[in-house]
């Protein structure tokens, strides 16, 4: 006889019989290992950080600084070429006027360029000039920036038309714009020099604005002179290098941009921050070609926040792995291991082995399906089928799995709702306060310089319409043939700019002679309004403003423009400048960044804002706006408030930008372990409910069904037959019943 199989062979054994993949294991072994990286990810996450040398939030908004102070610089170069290049196209033709009268019209029209020159490029002549000199050696030797985009770059085979940045003896930088001027007299050259200007940001005796080529050379500063200090030699070369690199994609700053820190002594830091002046693939921009770039760099005093939160990370990962071996624990006693045991019964059973009755269990699924495999061993002994009433045993697995949820969700919720809340009380930097006031000025500066733009263009189609009427070329003697002539430039205007929604021509009574785009908004009846722009609405769905120039000796005709809401819209998004309304004079917006949306001629959303404007309106003459940092009701924004200043065609309007930035968007220390919080617990409730939720599907449900079909088995339900739908411990079982219901379904319903 061979000797009898030890209780160690027997075990290992009986764990050989057991399915190795699927059922309880998978999902316990993966909350055990999942709350185990939840609990080191938090420690990691909470733990201190030390004092840097500053708070992201000030390195962010340098960089956004520095990107709004390129984005204007670019817009502002591209207006300046765009404008000539359209000029001599207006000038151009069979008819062309002399050049003189090229170069007064654009006087009339336009102040922004140092000086003017009509050149014939044959043999290098001045033909006529305005202004300071220009240098004619390099305008016919000198190659122009590789637009792509330039009104006559197609038939430019010396590379003389185009934009071009020249170096006076002086030491100063100026911009030279070439464009052709074609006519019956032959090809001339249109040339126009303008001063390049660092952009629209105020700069006071803490911060310092540069603008630097391709090379890191400077070319305009402005503010306290830094060129020769080693931070701001790194700061360009890194601009430099930047502004090589290609653009972002569309939704992003059109070019390189960062941040770095400079130089520190004492408590002061040096923060700075640039932005490349390029453009965005398939983005037109003449100026974008030139290389320039955009540094600011401002002094910040005092210590930033420092949030010290390693002990309670280290508190909250420590309690989180106690539970976490808790809930492993009572997982596999109450679910896994009555399982491994209902197996080993149900089996014993099917083989045959009747002589010990099956065990008692705790569970209330394990307790009926052991009591009805109990009353199976008596059937298969010879008994009677028998309805006994459930056994209840104790608490039930899905009631285990709510509770050992609700264990870790108790740890969850307090970090994922309450846990490190600044509230209203966080300590935000005076210099993101000042940062906001000049970003919304510089916003509130590049509204007005597109608006006087678009009058600009509005009024150079006039003069076009009033030389037209001079020399006959744009008004013949048949009506039909001068609406037509006419609306040939409104055409080509609307085509050539996306300010505008229509472009139209109306007499001294307000009837419209000749449009082009969508149907005029002039008051029907009435004269036209003063050259400049006008707000033609203050109530409706859409605000109407319009630019109007009178057609100089044409009795009281005059051009009209409408600006495009859509236009209005893109000129005050900007991106972590929060909400952007631009308002008229009595606080209605008309206006508002993308991100958010707007309703017409409706009031700022909070008094205070409103407050704030009616503040920044008294100020008259005042260059920069007025910020603040507003608190109430726990919670706090940085607000800011910046009026039309400067005159020009929009002198009239009144309006200003306004804006308002949650703190909490911003990336102070505060927020910062807020966030980092808040993101420990989700990854703790994602553990949970993904685990578990995983264990009550692939075992909790079918061990409630299973202890409903042995319960029916033991009942005398024997033609149902029983088919596993996984394998793994309840599967196995089910297994072993179906063994059990065939032995019984036989006639001696025995072995």
């Amino acid at each position: 006889m061979p000797a009898p199989r030890g209780p160690r062979r027997r075990k290992a054994r009986r764990r050989a019989d057991m399915p190795l993949l699927g059922g309880a294991r998978p999902p316990i072994a993966a909350l055990l290992a999942l709350l185990l990286a939840v609990a080191g990810t938090t420690a990691l996450l909470l733990g201190d950080r030390g004092d840097t040398a500053a708070d992201t939030a000030v390195l962010t908004s340098q960089q956004h600084v520095a990107e709004d102070g390129a984005l204007s610089l670019r817009a502002s170069l591209d207006e300046s070429i765009t404008d000539l290049e359209r000029a001599a196209a207006q000038f151009s033709g069979t008819g062309s006027a002399a050049p003189d009268t090229v170069l007064d019209s654009l006087g009339k029209v336009y102040n922004k360029w140092r000086g003017t020159a009509v050149v014939d490029p044959a043999g290098g002549t001045l033909l006529a000039a305005r202004g300071e000199n220009i240098p004619l050696a390099t305008v016919l030797k000198g190659p122009a920036a590789k637009t792509g985009d330039s009104g006559g770059a197609k038939d430019d085979k010396d590379g003389i038309l185009g934009p071009r940045l020249v170096k006076l003896p002086s030491g100063e930088t100026r911009m030279l714009v070439v464009t052709a001027l074609r006519g019956g007299e032959g090809t001339r050259l249109l040339v126009a020099s303008g001063t390049l200007n660092v952009p629209g940001i105020s700069a006071d005796e803490d911060r310092s604005l540069l603008v630097v080529d391709s090379a890191g050379t400077v070319l305009a500063s402005d503010g306290p002179s830094v060129a020769r200090k080693s931070w701001a030699r790194e700061a360009r070369r890194t601009a430099a290098a930047e502004s090589a690199k290609t653009p972002e994609a569309a939704g992003g700053h059109p070019g390189a941009s960062g941040h770095l820190m400079g130089e520190r002594r004492g408590d002061a830091r040096t923060v700075v921050g640039y932005a490349a002046a390029g453009r965005a693939p398939g983005e037109s921009s003449a100026a974008g070609a030139l290389g320039l770039s955009v540094i600011t760099s401002v002094k910040v005093t005092g210590d930033p926040t420092a949030v010290r939160t390693q002990t309670f990370g280290l508190a909250a990962a420590g309690i989180l792995l106690v539970l976490a071996v808790l809930v492993v624990w009572v997982l596999l006693r109450t679910i896994q291991q009555p399982l491994l045991r209902l197996y080993l019964e149900s089996r014993r059973l099917a083989r045959g082995d009747l002589d010990r009755p099956v065990r008692r269990f705790k569970g209330r699924e394990a307790a009926r399906t052991g009591a009805a495999l109990e009353s199976l061993r008596g059937q298969l002994l010879g008994g009677r089928p028998t309805r006994a009433g459930r056994a209840r045993g104790g608490f039930g697995t899905r009631s285990t799995v709510v509770v050992c949820a609700l264990v870790l969700l108790a740890w969850a919720a307090p970090l994922l709702l309450f846990l490190n809340r600044p509230g209203g009380s966080v300590s935000v930097p005076r210099q993101l306060v000042d940062d906001q006031r000049r970003r919304t000025d510089t916003a509130s500066d590049r509204v007005r310089k597109a608006l006087n733009e678009g009058w600009a263009d509005v009024a150079s189609v006039a003069q076009t319409f009033a030389a037209g009427a001079r020399t006959g070329d744009a008004a013949p003697a048949d009506g039909k043939d001068r609406a037509a002539a006419d609306r040939a430039v409104l055409e080509r205007t609307l085509r050539e700019h996306g300010r505008y929604r229509s472009v139209y021509v109306i007499d001294g009574k307000g009837e419209v002679l000749s449009r082009a785009g969508d149907s005029p908004r002039h008051p029907a009846g009435k004269p036209p309004r003063a050259d400049g722009v006008a707000q033609l609405t203050t109530s409706g769905k859409e605000p109407a403003v319009a630019a109007y120039a009178a057609v100089p000796g044409a009795g009281g005709r005059a051009v009209v423009g409408e600006y495009d809401t859509q236009f209005l819209i893109s000129m005050v998004t900007r991106p972590g400048l929060g909400q952007v309304w631009l308002v008229d004079k009595e606080n209605r917006i008309l206006a508002a960044d993308r991100n958010h949306g707007f309703r017409a001629f409706s009031a700022l959303p909070s008094g205070h804002l409103d407050a704030l404007a009616d503040t920044a309106r008294k100020h008259d003459g005042r260059t920069t706006g007025t910020a603040t940092l507003h608190r109430a009701g726990g919670s706090s924004d940085i607000a800011a408030a910046a009026p039309f200043t400067g005159g020009g065609a929009v002198r009239d309007l009144d309006w200003q930008v306004v804006s308002s930035q949650p703190t909490s968007w911003l990336e102070l220390p505060e927020y910062t372990a807020q966030r980092r919080t808040m993101l420990a617990g989700l990854l703790g409730v994602s553990a949970a409910v993904a685990c578990l939720g995983w264990l009550h599907i692939v075992v909790v449900r079918p061990l409630r069904a299973l202890a409903d079909r042995a319960e029916a088995l033991a009942g005398g339900d024997r033609r149902t037959v029983l088919f596993p739908q996984h394998h793994d411990e309840v599967g196995a079982v089910v297994r072993n019943l179906e063994l059990i219901r065939q032995r019984l379904a036989r006639p001696s319903g025995r072995n």
